[in-house]
């Protein structure tokens, strides 16, 4: 299902958390961490996890596109008593974001104008909860001004295959969340059709967060990719990578920018596809000619 006309295919996909550290932020990961450096985001001005420029820079000078998926967590007053008793559903509200907010709009907006693909990144709980994720899809929608087709779920949560369902359901061309506990081809070469039709799976093939910290051992981090991008190509294979915005806030994360950068030069220097899941959808899954577009189903 590969692109005939290159080697191998690589999709960048940027799943956007966390793109403030605000004081509350800088307390919750100082202690946790025991690390005071966290603490330098309590200057006014600081705002060390808005990335959205840099990765935007880097990937035209680079002349790829990549794809941007944003997180409606659900507010305060949609929690349920159950809900609140649990500490990770205060986690997802302390680093919740408005996509109302006008920087968080017209973020988005500019990402669209430039080619940039802006998608779903469905709340916490919303994978078993299609209502929600339609809710989720369609505010994202109202804010963008168009469709979004695909998407992937927060902390990669996932019922397959009845999560894949609901993003059927509700006119979602893709996933992307199907992950693995490392990087790696567990999931095979290929897109995935996990209903003999036109909606499918793009598996994870590498988050960084999995890497060897490249600030510490960079030649390790990028050993892994290398090796990753040799398979790849051997195998005509489709590499999803997921980068987080702040990871491009090099004072905290050092070596993950270049890390990026490299990859991405080196997978055009192997005559790689480089772009976002949804511009490969387009490209080779409709491109092709291979099905023609039907209403989504509530099965």
């Amino acid at each position: 299902m590969n692109d005939r006309d290159h080697e191998f295919s690589l999709c960048l996909t940027h799943d956007v958390d966390r793109p403030y550290k605000t004081w509350a932020h800088s307390l919750f990961y100082t202690a946790l961490e025991r690390d005071a450096s966290h603490l330098t985001a309590l200057r006014p001005e600081a705002n060390p996890y808005w990335q959205f420029d840099r990765i935007a820079r880097i990937e035209d000078d680079l002349g790829v596109r990549s794809a941007f998926y944003f997180l409606s967590e659900p507010s305060l007053r949609s929690k349920s008593a159950s809900q609140l008793r649990d500490w990770n559903e205060w986690v997802q509200l302390l680093f919740r974001y408005d996509l109302t907010e006008p920087e968080i709009a017209e973020t988005m907006w500019k990402l669209a104008d430039g080619g940039w693909e802006v998608g779903l990144h469905g709340s916490y709980d919303s994978y078993a909860d299609r209502d929600r994720l339609a809710e989720e899809k369609e505010r994202i929608e109202r804010t963008l001004g168009e469709a979004v087709t695909g998407g992937r779920q927060h902390y990669l949560n996932l019922d397959p295959p009845e999560s894949w369902r609901h993003h059927r359901a509700i006119g979602l061309d893709y996933d992307a969340s199907l992950g693995a506990d490392t990087y790696g081809f567990q999931h095979g070469y290929d897109v995935q059709r996990p209903f003999d039709d036109e909606f499918a799976v793009f598996p994870l093939t590498l988050m960084e967060t999995d890497l060897p910290d490249p600030g510490e051992s960079f030649d390790e981090a990028w050993a892994v990719c290398a090796d990753l991008l040799d398979e790849a190509a051997s195998n005509d294979a489709v590499m999803t990578v997921l980068w987080h915005p702040r990871y491009f806030a090099s004072e905290e994360f050092p070596g993950h920018t270049r890390l990026y950068r490299r990859l991405i030069e080196t997978a055009q220097e192997m005559d790689a596809w480089v772009g976002s899941p949804g511009a490969y959808y387009e490209r080779q899954l409709v491109g092709e000619g291979e099905r023609e577009r039907v209403e989504p189903t509530d099965d």
